[in-house]
């Protein structure tokens, strides 16, 4: 902050209650500026308000009317716009006299704006007004004609200044400031005056303007006070004669010359500005010239418009036209009229005005020629044109639209939808145009609900078109019903109401309402009352609802084309409790430990509890007695109850119900029916326990029947387990075997090794006391070498085979014998033949190929299985072959893919 004080000013000394004016005693302005007061110490500024007042005129600070906290230093503060450093004036000391308190006194109003002052359209103008007085004077404003101030006014500094920003010509008028306490009031008044600088509304253009002809400029300023208008020609005031005149700043200069080509300025004023606007003028004179506006070579139209020609050659002065055809000269009559413009109409028409046409356009500089054929053509028509249709969802149409027009012109077929172009690679799926070049039949398939609506045909050639329109109408289904509601609910039934949605143009005849609920597969349709709800009801009862059971309910329309989409399910409700109705289904039981009775059953699905507290009652009685023994089951999963009492016989028969309850009371029983108590396990073991080796990998374990009486229970069956040799008897394996059979074969086991095992019987109460132990050594495998060298011989229907002889290992089962297995290639069952030596003979029917292959036979079993052969389909001659030789020379690929692709496990 830069300082100006240099000494303290002299002390300024009032009255308590006394107004005061600080002078600023500010220093030349340098641009605008702005006023700040400091109290004491920077930057302690003075606070503006109803007392206090700085005006941004004058500079000086303004006090209404002093009090003890005013007493200080008080120091101007300017800032100037153009500089961001405030310069602090010096100090002046403000001090209370002692000689009394100043007393009451009306506004004197020190600060007040000019009589008048001229305002610029578009600026802000503040207009400053406070006034000294005790007590402290209100300030208001107001115009003197009355009129509101407007909203864009704003009042500020605790209405010690008034804005007005962007003036404007309503904003003039006289303002006052009106100054007011309780001993009286003063008003100050002045005028806003409203100008404006010159502005242009309409300014010159450079012209190019033929010799002879006349030159009209309008230069058009708005302003206030109204501007005046100078014209200038290269700088040079424009002298005004009898070509030339100047009128409200409008220049008129007529037959033009080449000297009046130039500059010219036109100059707008008032005593608050200048603007001017400036333009190039150019004279010229030139010949007729079509190089630049050439006429059209060629104009089509039908028989019965009306055709314009133009002729508008560049020509300075404008050139005269005439025209002509077949170099006949062209006069008006009732069909031909010469336009002003040069131009040439013939109206109505007709195949004869075909042809060549000729304008001839002269001025004083030369003259031009130009032409354009005219062809004439038949107006096109439609034929066929699409008519309005009703039509289903789903089905496909055709609107036709079938056309007779002139063989000269193009022909364009367009259709539009509802207003929008079709596009028929966007809408392929829907749309396509069919018929061929003179028609634009539009075929819909598979057409949907949202192509109703109005079809245009649009046909279009190079000189007309014509249009034609249809409205299709597409039915469906209805769409879903709205505000599905549950009006009321008990413990079956539900009242339902619900709106009607759409119809899709086919009114809808029924309802049906279908039910959800957390047990339900999917949504099911209910029954309602009534059974059937017409198109017109909207309300419905759904009855057999079970009770305790929350449900969604929804809404289909049905109308002639058929159901409808469904609407939105309701909201979920729960049916009232009831006593359950259902008692549990598959009632049984049996089985158990000794002493116990066993009472099993099918628990009641949620959906048919009918409320909370679901639980059972479980009652029995010995059969012959009449008092039930009857127990609560509380868990509503549970399916089973086991009564334990050691005076229980095994296997004796009870009669038992199981029936149902809920907190609502108790529902039905089941039907009556027989259950046994538990049996006794058996106490006997099985005799006669013997085992036989089978093969190398079975055994055949036998034994007699246990004594058992139908009083003791139901015999399952036995138990058999085994285990060989070197294996600990707890980890044994163990097969059984149905009650009536007295034999097993247990398979699966390993070549040569002795096996034992014991037998046992058992029921549902348990097993009974193991067998004595036996054992029984399974058989040698059978030998791992196939006969090898299989030879065949065919003579007629008789087939001979030879092999070589299989030799067992010391470790492998003796040979007893060989199978020969055949079969033909198309069928998939198994013959075999039997034979001790190493040859055999077949007798075959040779209409079909065969597969042969031979096995050595042992106690342990079937051998390896040779080399299948092929002996293919014969007639009436002889042959022979072995294995491998007749793979390669019978090399049929047909017989090679059924050879290896067939298995023989149907005779193993």
């Amino acid at each position: 902050v830069e300082s100006s004080r240099t000494k303290m000013r002299s002390a300024v000394s009032v009255r308590e209650g006394q107004g005061v004016v600080l002078l600023c005693g500010t220093p030349p302005r340098a641009g605008d500026v702005s006023f700040a007061w400091v109290f004491n110490e920077y930057p302690s500024f003075v606070q503006e308000d109803r007392r206090r007042f700085v005006s941004q005129h004058t500079g000086h600070l303004y006090i209404a009317k002093v009090e003890p906290s005013d007493v200080g230093n008080y120091s101007c503060v300017v800032t100037s716009r153009a500089s961001s450093s405030p310069v602090l004036g010096s100090p002046t000391p403000l001090v209370l006299r002692t000689d009394g308190v100043m007393g009451e006194y009306e506004p004197k109003i020190e600060v007040q704006f000019p009589e008048t002052l001229a305002a610029a359209k578009g600026s802000t103008v503040k207009l400053e007004c406070f006034a000294l007085g005790n007590p402290v004077p209100q300030i208001n404003w107001r115009r003197t004609d009355g009129l509101p101030f407007p909203s864009k006014i704003k009042l500020r500094k605790s209405n010690g200044m008034i804005e007005i920003p962007n003036f404007q010509q309503e904003d003039a008028g006289l303002y006052e400031c009106i100054t007011e306490n309780s001993r009286g009031k003063n008003i100050a008044r002045g005028r806003l005056t409203y100008y404006a600088k010159p502005h242009w509304v309409q300014t010159i253009k450079d012209v190019e303007v033929a010799v002879e002809d006349t030159l009209n400029w309008d230069c058009r300023a708005s302003g206030k006070p109204k501007p005046s208008y100078r014209w200038l020609k290269n700088g040079e005031q424009l002298a005004i004669e009898g070509r030339i005149q100047i009128e409200n700043g409008a220049l008129t200069i007529s037959n033009l010359n080449l000297t009046d080509s130039g500059r010219y300025q036109c100059i707008a004023e008032n005593k608050h500005g200048v603007i001017s606007s400036s333009a190039e003028l150019r004279v010229v004179a030139s010949a007729p010239d079509f190089s630049k506006s050439p006429m059209k070579k060629l104009i089509q139209v039908q028989i019965g418009s009306t055709v314009d020609f133009e002729c508008k050659p560049k020509a300075f002065p404008k050139a005269k036209c005439s025209w002509k055809k077949g170099g006949e000269q062209l006069h008006e009559n009732e069909r031909i009229t010469l336009l002003k413009n040069g131009g040439l109409r013939i109206a109505n028409v007709t195949k004869g005005d075909a042809g060549s046409y000729l304008c001839l356009a002269t001025n004083q500089f030369g003259t031009a020629k130009g032409s354009t054929s005219l062809v004439v053509t038949e107006p096109t028509r439609i034929t066929l044109a699409p008519s309005n249709m009703d039509v289903t969802v789903g089905e496909s149409v055709v609107l036709p639209c079938q056309v007779q027009h002139d063989p000269l012109l193009d022909i364009s077929f367009t259709w539009y939808f509802n207003g929008t172009l079709t596009d028929f690679q966007r809408d392929a799926s829907h749309f396509e145009k069919v018929g061929g070049s003179a028609s634009g039949d539009l075929m819909i398939r598979n057409i949907q609900l949202k192509h109703s609506g109005k079809y245009v045909c649009m046909v279009k050639t190079e000189v007309d078109s014509v249009a034609s329109a249809a409205d299709l109408i597409v039915r469906g289904s209805p769409g879903p019903p709205e505000h599905v509601k549950v009006e009321e609910i008990t413990d079956t039934t539900a009242q339902i109401s619900w709106q009607e949605g759409t119809d899709n143009h086919s009114p809808v005849t029924t309802y049906s309402i279908q039910a959800r609920t957390p047990f339900s597969v999917g949504w099911q349709r209910a029954t309602t009352v009534p059974d059937v709800i017409d198109g017109k009801t909207f309300t419905s009862t759904v009855v057999d609802l079970n009770p305790w059971v929350e449900y969604e309910f929804r809404v289909v329309a049905s109308n002639k084309i058929g159901g409808g989409e469904p609407s939105l399910p309701s909201e979920k409700v729960r049916t009232e409790e009831a006593v359950p109705e259902i008692p549990p289904s598959e009632v049984s039981g049996g089985g158990g430990s000794r002493s116990e009775l066993v009472i099993t059953w099918d628990p009641v699905p949620e959906e048919l509890q009918n409320g909370e507290g679901f639980g059972y009652v479980v009652a029995f009685r010995p059969l012959g007695t009449s008092t039930w023994i009857q127990t609560v089951v509380t868990s509503p999963d549970s399916p089973r109850y086991v009564f334990r009492n050691e005076s229980i016989l095994p296997f004796s028969p009870y009669e038992v119900k199981v029936g149902v309850y809920n907190n609502k009371g108790e529902g039905p029983f089941s039907a009556v029916t027989t259950v046994f108590s538990a049996e006794e396990e058996p106490s006997t073991a099985p005799s006669g326990v013997s085992a036989t080796s089978l093969s190398s990998s079975a055994i055949l374990v036998s034994w007699t029947a246990i004594p058992w009486k139908m009083s003791n229970g139901r015999l399952l069956g036995y138990e058999v387990r085994y285990w060989h040799n070197g294996q600990e008897e707890e980890s044994s394996s163990r097969v059984k075997a149905a009650g009536n059979e007295t034999s097993i074969k247990i398979t699966g086991l390993r070549s040569n090794l002795a096996y034992f095992t014991a037998v046992r019987a058992y029921n549902s109460a348990g097993a009974g006391p193991f067998s004595a132990t036996v054992n029984a050594t399974t058989k040698k495998p059978p030998p791992s070498q196939p006969p090898g060298n299989v030879v065949w011989n065919v003579t007629d229907s008789r087939v001979f085979l030879s092999w070589e002889e299989v030799r067992a290992m010391a470790n492998e089962s003796e040979v007893t014998g060989y199978k020969v297995l055949y079969r033909t290639s198309s069928q998939g069952r198994v013959q075999e033949l039997s034979t001790a030596s190493t040859t055999a003979e077949l007798w075959l029917r040779l209409q079909d190929d065969y597969v042969i292959e031979v096995r050595a036979t042992t106690e342990g079993g079937d051998g390896s299985s040779s080399q299948q052969i092929l002996i293919p389909r014969l007639a009436s001659m002889d042959a022979r072959g072995s294995a491998p030789s007749v793979l390669s020379t019978f090399t049929i690929s047909s017989f090679l893919a059924t050879i290896f692709s067939l298995t023989l496990n149907s005779v193993l």
